[in-house]
């Protein structure tokens, strides 16, 4: 079925780049560049003092994080998936480690300066980080454990409750993470301040995220997902942000840096991706309540409407062979039947299926009803809308059923192809052929009129040719 074939190489050497990985190239290019910029260009200034609009920065990234993390685990809840379920609980860790452990940890007594405020949120921080790059490598892996699936926010809450006890029995020890001084510039050369282990930290998130960047683009190609397309050019921000850290630890100042601005642009590319996400997702649940009414709708009727009239198509064979109204009985019953059935298979079957596979489909089915031999040739490559699909399947269901019952066609050619004139529709037999004009004129061409108003509603033509003796053939052209 179908003249145009495609080969294998063909298609793998016409190939389309995924959004995801184009937005994630855009994304190493941005950081990249920034990066570059704040290291080589002598006329930027890297930073300048902001506590307020530090704040404000720190207060939007932490709320981002965690409507990004509840719409996340909305979708573990559907999916059961690990990806989500730790991407989730990594966003958590890194919401908390923004601004809530920050702010706590600094008005607690008898802590000083620049340790616990920095070393407990960096440590949760961390943790994110991991989870994050765990999740990308875990792919689309479900969970099996009910406990597992039941608990999904133990890890984060154990993570930080131990992190934080740990590092507040060892509190009087701990070093010194900043060194206030350094908070002096504005401008200048790139300042690699900060104990060795705060530098080490930043560099092993850095790599998390850059591995997580990669991973989300190579699954974002091989699967149809909006939100994955986002996480890749989303966490490639957050690993040049870690960059940028590593230069001027702004993170855990009240300067305001390029580090700052990419991480707030990271938490924005993941707040569209799940914004994209929950349209997608709510798109689905209104095309899924269609067709469950569509096809409560089609059961309703099959098990109705077609019950009855072949009811009373059976009772008709009892009246008196003599009687007139007898056969039209009958041809009226099959005709509403007919139409009945049509009806259950356009609301039965989803709209997106090809319409050389729904002409096929309904061929063959009024073939094995009719018993005759029923040929159907169609080009695969045309397509046309939903209304234009259901409205040529109608016609051709028409001009085969005419075929066979005013013709006595014992074979009926269906063709579906592209014409000089446009695309054609073509149902042409054998049979005895009708006189279109009298069907008419007897009342019978009910059929034949909703042929041609179908035809010109498409928009496009029909014509309909037929003599006593050699056939018939119906063209529609559009």
């Amino acid at each position: 079925m179908g003249h145009e074939r495609t080969s294998g190489a063909s298609l793998l050497s016409h190939a389309p780049v995924r959004p995801g990985v184009s937005a994630t190239a855009v994304g190493w290019l941005l950081g990249l560049l920034v990066t570059a910029l704040i290291l080589w260009s002598p006329y930027l200034t890297w930073g300048f003092h902001s506590p307020s609009l530090h704040l404000v920065l720190d207060t939007t990234d932490a709320c981002v994080a965690l409507l990004v993390a509840y719409l996340v685990h909305a979708r573990f809840i559907r999916r059961r998936r690990w990806q989500d379920r730790l991407l989730a609980q990594g966003l958590v860790l890194l919401a908390a480690g923004g601004l809530a452990l920050s702010t706590l940890t600094s008005r607690l007594p008898g802590v000083s300066p620049a340790t616990l405020e920095i070393w407990l949120p960096l440590s949760v921080r961390l943790a994110g980080a991991v989870c994050i790059v765990v999740a990308a490598l875990t792919g689309n892996r479900p969970i099996r454990q009910a406990f597992a699936r039941r608990h999904a926010w133990l890890l984060p809450l154990i993570l930080i409750v131990v992190l934080g006890a740990a590092l507040w029995v060892s509190r009087s020890d701990l070093p010194v993470a900043v060194d206030p001084a350094s908070e002096v510039p504005s401008s200048g050369g790139a300042l690699l301040t900060g104990h060795p282990v705060l530098l080490l930290a930043q560099t092993v998130a850095t790599l998390c995220f850059l591995i997580a960047s990669i991973a989300f683009a190579a699954q974002s190609a091989v699967r149809d997902d909006e939100l994955l397309r986002w996480l890749g050019p989303a966490f490639a921000l957050a690993a040049f942000a870690r960059v940028n850290y590593l230069l001027f630890p702004s993170l855990y100042t009240d300067w305001l840096y390029t580090g700052d601005l990419l991480r707030t642009g990271c938490y924005l590319l993941l707040l569209v991706g799940a914004a994209r996400e929950l349209s997608q997702y709510w798109s689905a649940q209104a095309r899924a309540a269609v067709l469950e009414d569509r096809q409560r709708l089609a059961r309703e009727l099959h098990d109705g409407v077609i019950q009855e009239l072949a009811y009373i198509r059976s009772e008709s064979h009892a009246l008196p062979a003599d009687l007139p109204a007898g056969d039209r009985i009958i041809s009226a019953c099959d005709r509403g039947l007919d139409e009945a059935r049509a009806a259950v298979q356009a609301l039965g079957r989803p709209a997106d299926e090809p319409l050389g596979y729904v002409l096929h489909r309904a061929a063959t089915e009024l073939a094995e009803r009719h018993r005759v031999s029923l040929e159907v040739d169609v080009d695969d490559s045309i397509d046309v809308r939903a209304d234009q699909k259901h409205a040529l399947m109608r016609i051709m269901r028409e001009a085969v059923t005419n075929a066979v019952r005013h013709g006595r066609a014992p074979r009926i050619h269906v063709r579906l192809a592209q014409g000089d004139n446009g695309r054609c529709l073509v149902v042409q037999d054998d049979g005895q052929g009708f006189d279109a004009d009298r069907a008419m004129a007897d009342g019978l061409g009910y059929g034949l009129v909703s042929m041609r108003d179908r035809a010109l509603a498409l928009p496009g033509a029909l014509e309909i040719e037929s003599e006593r003796g050699s056939g018939s053939r119906v063209t529609v052209t559009w």
